[in-house]
């Protein structure tokens, strides 16, 4: 990872998909969830990382960020 403010939003996506992963519907929830509450340019910065390999998203992470690209 190539800053602190990535290496924390990560941490932050991964925590939300520990805590809501568990459902069913756990890709849609999480990214509902940062679509919600995430400023945009926190959004776009994890979108960008991911993008470029997201190295350290965990899979639940990475499923949310494909339905936000749509």
């Amino acid at each position: 990872m190539d800053n602190t403010e990535t290496t924390h939003l990560v941490s932050m996506a991964n925590d939300i998909a520990a805590n809501l992963g568990f459902e069913a519907n756990a890709g849609e929830r999480i990214a509902e969830h940062i679509n919600r509450f995430w400023a945009p340019r926190m959004r776009k910065l994890l979108l960008d990382y991911a993008a470029s390999g997201g190295q350290g998203l965990c899979d639940a992470v990475s499923s949310a960020l494909e339905k936000l690209r749509r």
